[in-house]
């Protein structure tokens, strides 16, 4: 079997099982078991695919089908231009997220000397391309042991200055010791689980997906927190859920100024940040 008819039949079979982009699937997939870039499949199409190519691509395409994502089949995603480590410990990075670390970017531009908390860092990758693009001091953790590891590899690959903790959200923080808190967290109620696409709901780790009940169960221990742990004029930035500003801005009480929303380039509010008055 060439590579070209591999890729065919691969792509054909995704759309079959309603996968898409079926194409592109098929062709990162047959990348991933070639060991090979995109770019090489055109240029030897005629080519024979091996036996043991042909067998991780099958396995490759059955877990696609299954509802797996290709992220966590490949190991790989793209975040602010750097590719990332991802398993089924981590939530798959997201284009949208990128917001908010252009967000918290623009506030170490102005204070550059400030201390930047990622909470629930997952695979590290707010952290890790804030402290790559900025020269402040960045820490991050989550309460996940398994998502801290896969933060630890990604720091590792990109030699990015991240100090690593566990915790479960501002328990182990000390009092008006952050400067600027950055936070992507769980924002889905519980009885959206029936409703979402069962890549997510399947496989993605439900601790960093389902907030509780309502959705704002952990908003609401962020921003208590945050009036506690951070320093007096320090920033609170965090990724909106879907319906959710309303209820977040409702929880900003008179603590809290300069609120600011940021929306996505689909025009959806996904960004909310907030200043600790000074007094």
């Amino acid at each position: 079997m060439t590579i070209q008819t591999a890729l065919l039949q691969g792509a054909e079979i995704l759309e079959k099982g309603a996968i898409s982009p079926a194409r592109l699937t098929a062709e990162v997939l047959l990348c991933h078991a070639m060991h090979c870039e995109r770019a090489y499949l055109y240029a030897h199409c005629n080519d024979d695919l091996t036996q043991l190519g042909w067998i991780h691509y099958g396995r490759y395409l059955h877990e696609r089908l299954k509802g797996k994502p290709t992220q966590y089949i490949t190991h790989r995603q793209e975040f602010f231009g750097r590719e990332f480590y991802v398993n089924q410990d981590v939530l798959i990075p997201r284009p949208e997220t990128e917001h908010l670390v252009e967000a918290a970017l623009a506030y170490l531009k102005a204070h550059p000397h400030a201390t930047a908390l990622d909470l629930g860092t997952g695979s590290g990758a707010i952290a890790i391309s804030l402290a790559i693009e900025s020269q402040s001091r960045i820490i991050a953790s989550d309460i996940s042991i398994q998502a801290l590891a896969v933060a630890k590899r990604n720091c590792e690959k990109h030699q990015a200055p991240v100090s690593l903790f566990a915790g479960d959200l501002l328990e182990p923080v000390r009092p008006r010791s952050i400067d600027l808190l950055i936070s992507n967290p769980p924002y889905v109620p519980g009885a959206d689980a029936a409703n979402m696409q069962r890549e997510v709901r399947d496989w993605e780790p439900h601790i960093a997906l389902f907030a509780g009940d309502t959705g704002f169960e952990i908003y609401e221990r962020l921003i208590r927190g945050s009036e506690l742990n951070l320093k007096r004029g320090g920033r609170l930035l965090m990724e909106l859920g879907y319906r959710s500003l309303e209820g977040v801005r409702e929880m900003l009480t008179p603590a809290w100024s300069d609120i600011e929303v940021i929306s996505d380039l689909a025009g959806l509010p996904r960004v909310i940040g907030a200043t600790l008055r000074s007094s």
